[in-house]
């Protein structure tokens, strides 16, 4: 990214960022009345094939990279807002070459959606408007006198402390205990400087709501704003103006935040960094926590990954000593005494056999919980009403027509519903196959599992939270609003209950079902599991009562479980570590796939064969065994079908990250021009 020295009246081009699959910026020519307007990071209208497009100056210049009389001139210039940052361009750089994407197919899609889409006759109302829905003052943080632990006080100086780029790691069970630092940090940090801005990114919208009360109990609410999809398009290209802009001064989000425009960004914290959400499932495939770490590092900023249950490659990070280990392990003294950590217990679901998902020790259990009026959490990580319909008499399966997978059984509306594809479709009346007019639901989901709690416990307040019960906007934090004012008896729920949640009243804890993981041939699941497991053991607790965790379950003498009870995170990473060292998985090789979807399997089989032997000639070129490449497949993906496309991938596995970026640079464009 550079600007031309020449002088304005010589810059008669510029390089233009377009969202488009596979095209670099595209040259445009500047009219003598647009030169003075333009710059580097500036948002403008240009013409692309018969359509107008929103796009972004990435480079002025004085001679233009093709021939001039090809070469239209940009339509507009849209200056009414602050031209985005060099470091922003180059972070949206980073990601488009490191994903292996078009720079447009990041930047563009990174902005809110009023401000990459070409302006209407009342546009710079609009801008205003926007202005207005966000207006801030500037105003002093104050410096709220907290009482921390010592090692809280240890954690905070430190990162108060630190100039430049610096990754730490921050590891400690209580969730409470790691917020407070991260607010200390902040709060430190823009007291330094009278315009600094700190980023906080969270995995769950749900957990966006809990963060910003604090932070706005905490800080001047006008100063902090909050980015994720649940915002409507306004509301989103309102606080992301104002991050811009430099009104508003703390940012927390999920993983989208993390492009957001803060030209002052002083510090960085990501709560919860091994959450796989972290990661898009669609599109440009970006890791938000790797990437908050390479803005990080391209801003010269302070960086703290905060989890009781780091990701592998983190605490691999640590290791090495490429992460500062700051550790929160001491207990935290309460008026009623010392906070113990919850006690875990495995019920065996061979011996206890369960009635309708809950075997009789779970039931036992949850009633002496209620009759003590404490209050009960039923983990569940698979909602509807049951994962399969079956006939009886023949075998049929309630299986998607668009996916390789079933359609899940809701009862409330009597629908089978796909959690893929979105396909769903009335329950039959009768087997399609055979006619019999008996089809049963197999198996549990939360919807199943709250309607035998209220037979069991028909005195209790039971609440479900799950993507199905929340659906309405607000609904999780009324629901959630409910739980902690002590309306609630048993919550069930999915993930959404997992982490994050400070549930003063639950002391009992009950983990149904996560023996499906305990089997999964991706290698990351026990390292998914494990930390899931004591996540929401975790919920139990958390105030002077003590915790319970009764975790169901057919597999209990599984390693994954006796180190969960026994050997807690220290163990369990150190074992996996070892395992993944001898297995050649991350973080000790780095992995990349290439993934081909079709209506038809044989088309994505043959192109992947096509493929193949163009990664196999590239790799030959550099035969030294730190640039080795292995590539296995083509194999079907884990859901071979999805939404009616047959997927098919080749997987990709160098000792080297640059060894395999080099193979990959070289092969890419061979095989986009494949048929």
């Amino acid at each position: 990214l550079r600007l031309m020295s020449a002088a304005k009246n010589e810059l008669h081009y510029a390089q233009v960022i377009v969202d488009l699959p596979g095209v670099e910026p595209l040259d445009y020519a500047l009219d003598q009345a647009l030169v003075a307007n333009v710059r580097i990071g500036v948002r403008c209208v240009v013409p692309l094939g018969r359509s107008a497009r929103i796009g972004i100056v990435a480079e002025l210049r004085d001679t233009p990279g093709i021939e001039p009389h090809k070469i239209k001139p940009i339509t507009r210039v849209l200056d009414e807002i602050a031209p985005l940052s060099v470091h922003w361009l180059q972070l949206t750089r980073f990601v488009a070459e490191y994903y292996q994407h078009a720079w447009g197919e990041v930047a563009l899609p990174a902005l809110p959606r009023a401000l990459r889409t070409v302006p209407g006759p009342r546009y710079s109302q609009s801008i205003a408007r926007l202005r207005e829905r966000a207006q801030a003052r500037w105003a002093e943080s104050g410096m709220t006198q907290v009482e921390h632990t010592t090692q809280q006080a240890v954690a905070i100086d430190t990162l108060s402390g630190t100039s430049g780029f610096a990754p730490h790691l921050l590891f400690g069970v209580k969730k409470k205990r790691k917020t407070e630092v991260y607010l200390s940090a902040i709060e430190r940090r823009l007291a330094a400087s009278a315009t600094s801005q700190a980023l906080l990114l969270v995995p769950e919208i749900n957990l966006t709501p809990q963060l910003e009360s604090l932070l706005r109990a905490r800080f001047p609410s006008e100063l902090v704003v909050a980015l994720h999809s649940n915002l409507a398009d306004a509301e989103r290209a309102s606080a992301w103006l104002a991050a811009h802009e430099g009104r508003a001064r703390i940012v927390v989000g999920t993983r989208l935040a993390v492009f957001c425009s803060m030209p002052q960004l002083a510090v960085i914290v990501v709560d919860e960094e091994h959450d796989p959400s972290y990661k898009a499932g669609e599109g440009v495939r970006y890791s938000a926590r790797d990437l908050a770490v390479k803005r990080a590092q391209l801003l010269d900023i302070p960086i703290v990954l905060g989890s009781a249950t780091p990701s592998l490659e983190s605490w691999a990070q640590a290791r090495t000593g490429r992460y500062r280990l700051l550790q929160l392990t001491s207990r935290v003294e309460f008026a009623g005494g010392s906070q113990e950590p919850p006690v875990i217990e495995l019920t065996d679901a061979r011996v206890h056999r369960p009635q309708n998902g809950l075997s009789a020790p779970i039931v036992q259990a949850l009633t002496d919980t209620f009759e003590r009026g404490e209050q009960s959490l039923v983990f569940l990580n698979r909602r509807g009403y049951a994962p399969v319909v079956t006939c009886e008499a023949c075998g049929w399966l309630s299986n998607c027509p668009r996916c390789s997978t079933f359609a899940v059984f809701h009862k409330p509306d009597r629908t089978l519903r796909c959690h893929h594809c979105g396909y769903a479709a009335p329950v039959p009346r009768a087997c399609p196959t055979c006619g019999n007019q008996h089809l049963k639901g197999v198996g549990q989901g939360t919807q199943r599992i709250e309607e035998t709690l209220r037979t069991l416990l028909p005195a209790a307040r039971i609440a479900r939270i799950d993507r199905d019960s929340t659906r309405r906007r607000h609904a999780a934090r009324k629901a959630l609003d409910a739980v902690h004012a002590g309306e609630v008896d048993v919550l069930v729920g999915t993930q959404m209950i997992a982490k994050g949640h400070d549930f003063q009243r639950i002391s009992l804890v009950v983990v149904l079902n996560p023996d499906g993981q305990l089997a999964s041939h991706d290698f990351r699941a026990p390292e998914r599991l494990f930390a899931t497991l004591m996540q929401v053991a975790g919920r139990a607790g958390r105030a002077q009562k003590p915790g319970e965790v009764r975790l169901q379950t057919h597999h209990p003498d599984h390693p994954l479980l006796t180190t969960l009870i026994n050997g807690g995170y220290h163990a369990f990473a150190e074992s996996e570590l070892e395992q993944r060292k001898a297995a050649g998985f991350p973080p000790f090789a780095h992995l990349a796939l290439l993934r081909a979807e079709a209506k038809h399997v044989d088309v994505t089989n043959a192109f992947l064969q096509q493929a193949k032997p163009m990664l196999l000639r590239t790799a030959e070129t550099s035969p030294e065994p730190r640039n080795a490449l292995e590539i296995h497949g083509p194999l079907p993906a884990p859901m071979q079908k999805r939404a009616g496309m047959h997927r098919m991938q080749l997987l990709l596995s160098a000792p080297n990250r640059r060894a395999l970026h080099a193979r990959l640079d070289a092969a890419l464009p061979l095989i986009h021009a494949l048929p």
